[in-house]
């Protein structure tokens, strides 16, 4: 009996391999003729909503069949675990010609005669770095036009069943699935796949990939386009090419397309900067000995003899300077003049990015039919969960019809809601940066105590000051609340902007993408600007010393500066934000997805439909590309906000990007269901952002080299205060440090021990000495300084301002050529309109149709005479 048992599972197996046998790898229904342009999942689980669910699925299939899409079910028996059904879904020829008009496709009514652009000489030294030419372009360029029902014969169309591409078939059946009815629950009319996926009706909506990433398929009509990305695009040793980016916005829309094209040259651009930074850099290692302030610091009869007061109340020990020679020696790697070179640099390259982006940009709207898009947008993007919720309707003065709105008391009280939301959770950041500072100031102490008093650590006190131990753990904490305010956050600010109901998709992100930046530009950027710029800064003097909450004594810079603990900072909380999101894009993708094959492995690979198989990876969702783009636009504020801090910012942020570029290549290829195509004609929001962030990186390196790095002190000292001609920087360190009387210590600040009865004590100030009538009052010095600081500010910012406004108005943000086209092909789309408009009129001249008159004829064709003269 066993053994019949088990001949009866293998025929039942064998049943299933010879049924599937021709359509274990294909994108086709049964028939092999109709493709499957979308697929639509479910679990038939028997809990108490089975009969709801089952009523829902049953309408909402009903209505999209009614809706003219075909539709093939697979039965739970036929999918790997036996617990999935898959519905197929095809759109024919009627239904998508439908569709292709109100969403005002473009399609091709003519092949390019514009002559392409004059050859680069340099172009033979850039072959090593180009693809194929069929994978560059894989389909010739054509003149377009939107897509009308009846002007069909105007069209290029040779095959109905490919004239469509599958990005452009899935968009189209997406509109429809997200407007499809499924019935009326509470009173209210509800709609949308989206409605369906979150109560658990279905359990996935994805279109198709074309085939395994790893081989081409057996269909010699498949394309294979998935194939060619992954072997030619998102493995990592291709790093060195080129994107192949109409393959891209071909197989995923252009919405990918455009921000896989402003990642790249992202990068290229990169490469300039982080040169500049290198030999910067190189500058400030190759002039090391040459520093005369860390030498006189590391010198055992000038820094060996200074003792230093000390750096906390009662616990902390008097200290001699030359304890700090290697970080004195190592801050001038970062603190030279070639910072300064470095900030204006940069301030002129972002400016030069963001405009040769702009020119970017504009080629691409031209290449791929983006140009008139905006007009779309207004018409096309109203979410369904717009239209569901607003129950009110108004005439739009627009298109005199009725549509929803959101009454403006309702759109004020969610805004209000929203606003406070927003601005709690950013308390809450600067609440957590208060703790770090205050964490900085309590463990100070424990940090010099236990470096004193510990053998072990004797040999690295010199590299590891308490200074640095505090700065470094203080950054990793920082770090680590960074990522979970993060994250909890960005559930929130989903839930708001749902709340607030936009009514555009654009509308939405926008919103969304406003929320996330501020809350992430105050999680990142805060502790960097608080050491920058506060760190130092209100220290007091000797006997006078600012407390935080009258508790904890406010941080002293380093004597050589605090630059070196800005670079340690941005260093720490930037490689760690890198490394941590290639962790999560790649890493985790890669366990989920293999957790989830690991009983496929087990069975013969024909028995894995392309549908199960799809199934199987992760969702990339709505919001996948604005996490993307929010991971480079806070990579951005690191590399031009602080950049005067660290020149090797660029470096770390070009090699990031270049495994950035192949691992959001491989994951969307590899370990991603095929999200739907969408269109984009800009990267949106995120250039005014850009924007933003580049005029502010201009004043925030000015105060960089003004205020936290020494190079002002050190110049007005050179002109103003040197004793020296033979060697004008000697003598600085003195005269950066003022005296305090031991004996003027109050009993709260007074150490508790005094070993070596010393009587004076140096500190970071230019304050006049005890024995002064104005004794630790400022010395005109200071207020020399102090101007000189404000000066170079202004003058910094207003020289970096002039130069990137007349950088923008000099480069136009169109290409002439690209102008030329433009205008060229609008002229030659008009003439062919008007042409066959014209043939059409002839047409039913001659066969005698009353309705077309003589005046008609006429008066076409003198439109296109006057097209033709204009």
């Amino acid at each position: 009996q066993q053994s019949g048992r088990r001949y009866n599972l293998f025929l039942k197996r064998r049943l299933r391999i010879d049924k599937r046998h021709e359509s274990k790898d294909s994108v086709f229904f049964r028939d092999g003729v109709r493709r499957i342009d979308f697929v639509l999942s479910y679990v038939d689980d028997l809990n108490k909503e089975w009969e709801k669910k089952l009523e829902r699925r049953k309408e909402f299939e009903r209505n999209l069949q009614k809706a003219g899409l075909e539709l093939e079910t697979e039965d739970k028996k036929e999918s790997e675990d036996g617990k999935i059904y898959f519905v197929k879904i095809h759109a024919p020829w009627e239904v998508l010609i439908t569709y292709a008009e109100v969403l005002n496709i473009k399609v091709p009514i003519k092949e390019n005669d514009i002559p392409s652009t004059v050859e680069n000489p340099l172009d033979c030294m850039l072959t090593p770095f180009r693809l194929p030419e069929k994978v560059m372009h894989p389909e010739p360029d054509y003149f377009t036009a939107p897509f009308s029902k009846d002007k069909q014969e105007l069209y290029l169309i040779s095959d109905e069943s490919t004239f469509f591409s599958p990005s452009m078939r899935n968009r189209i059946v997406n509109y429809i699935l997200t407007r499809c009815p499924y019935g009326t629950e509470e009173g209210k009319k509800k709609f949308g796949i989206k409605r369906l996926l979150n109560n658990g009706t279905y359990s996935a909506a994805y279109p198709l990939h074309d085939c395994q990433y790893w081989k081409k398929a057996s269909d010699p009509n498949c394309d294979n386009e998935r194939y060619t990305l992954y072997m030619e695009w998102a493995r990592f040793l291709r790093f060195y090419k080129e994107q192949p980016l109409d393959l891209i916005r071909k197989y995923y829309g252009e919405k990918i397309g455009i921000y896989f094209a402003w990642l790249g040259f992202y990068t290229e651009m990169l490469f300039l900067a982080a040169v500049v930074g290198v030999i910067c850099f190189l500058y400030g290692l190759f002039t090391m000995d040459e520093n005369m302030s860390s030498k006189e610091i590391c010198d055992p009869a000038i820094g060996g003899e200074i003792i230093m007061c000390p750096l906390c109340d009662r616990e902390c020990e008097y200290w001699r300077l030359n304890t700090t020679c290697e970080s004195s020696e190592y801050s001038h790697l970062f603190d030279n003049v070639a910072t300064l070179f470095f900030a204006i640099f940069m301030g002129i390259w972002v400016t030069l990015f963001l405009e040769f982006w702009k020119r970017r940009q504009a080629r691409l709207k031209y290449e791929w039919d983006l140009v008139d898009f905006e007009e779309e947008q207004q018409q096309l993007q109203l979410r369904p969960e717009y239209e569901a919720k607003c129950t009110q309707k108004k005439k739009n003065p627009v298109t005199q019809e009725m549509e929803p709105y959101l009454p403006l008391t309702s759109q004020a009280v969610r805004f209000c809601i929203s606003g406070t939301t927003v601005l709690f959770w950013v308390s809450l950041i600067i609440a957590s940066m208060i703790a770090v500072i205050v964490y900085r100031l309590a463990v100070y102490a424990a940090f010099a105590s236990l470096m004193e008093n510990t053998q072990t650590l004797q040999p690295i006190s010199g590299l590891l000051t308490p200074q640095l131990a505090t700065s470094v753990t203080a950054s990793c904490l920082n770090f680590v609340i960074i990522m979970i305010l993060n994250f909890i956050y960005e559930k929130i600010a989903i839930w708001i902007t749902d709340m607030e109901i936009p009514r555009t998709h654009m509308e939405y992100e926008n919103r969304l993408t406003m929320k996330m930046f501020l809350f992430q530009f105050v999680n990142y950027y805060s502790s960097c600007f608080y050491v920058a710029f506060f760190k130092g800064k209100f220290v007091g003097y000797p006997g006078e010393y600012t407390y935080m909450f009258n508790r904890w004594r406010n941080e002293e810079c380093d004597p050589a500066g605090c630059l070196i603990e800005l670079t340690t900072q941005l260093t720490i909380v930037m490689a760690g934000k890198q490394i941590w999101g290639n962790i999560q894009e790649a890493i985790v993708p890669w366990i989920c997805n293999w957790w989830g094959r690991r009983k496929a492995r087990s069975n013969p690979e024909n028995l894995y439909s392309r549908w199960e198989q799809d199934h199987d990876l992760q969702t990339f969702g709505a919001l996948g590309l604005f996490y993307e783009y929010l991971e480079m636009v806070i990579q951005f504020g690191f590399i031009t906000l602080f950049v005067a801090s660290f020149p090797l910012a660029p470096l770390l942020a070009l090699m990031n990007n270049i495994l950035e570029i192949r691992v959001d290549s491989w994951k969307l290829t590899t370990q991603y269901r095929r999200p739907v195509a969408a269109k984009a004609h800009s990267i949106g929001v995120w250039q005014e952002i850009l924007n933003g962030m580049a005029i502010l990186s201009v004043v925030t390196n000015a105060f960089i080299v003004a205020f936290t790095s020494d190079m002002i002190p050190r110049l007005v000292y050179y002109y103003a205060y040197s004793e020296s001609a033979d060697s004008p920087m000697s003598g600085y360190i003195n005269n950066s440090l003022s005296v305090f009387e031991i004996a003027d210590f109050p009993d709260r600040n007074k150490p508790k021990d005094n070993p070596e009865g010393f009587d004076k004590c140096r500190y970071r100030d230019y304050r006049y000495p005890p024995d002064h009538e104005r004794r630790y009052l400022h010395t005109m010095q200071f207020w020399h300084i102090l101007a000189a600081k404000l000066a170079f500010i202004i003058i910094m910012e207003h020289v970096v301002f002039i130069v990137k406004f007349f950088v923008a108005w000099m480069i136009p943000d169109v290409p002439a050529d690209v102008k030329a086209k433009i205008k060229r092909e609008k002229y030659l789309t008009q003439k062919i309109l008007h042409e066959y408009e014209l043939d059409k009129l002839k047409e039913r001249l001659c066969h005698g149709d009353k309705r077309a008159t003589e005046k008609e004829f006429i008066a076409t064709e003198g439109r296109m005479e006057l097209s033709s003269a204009m």
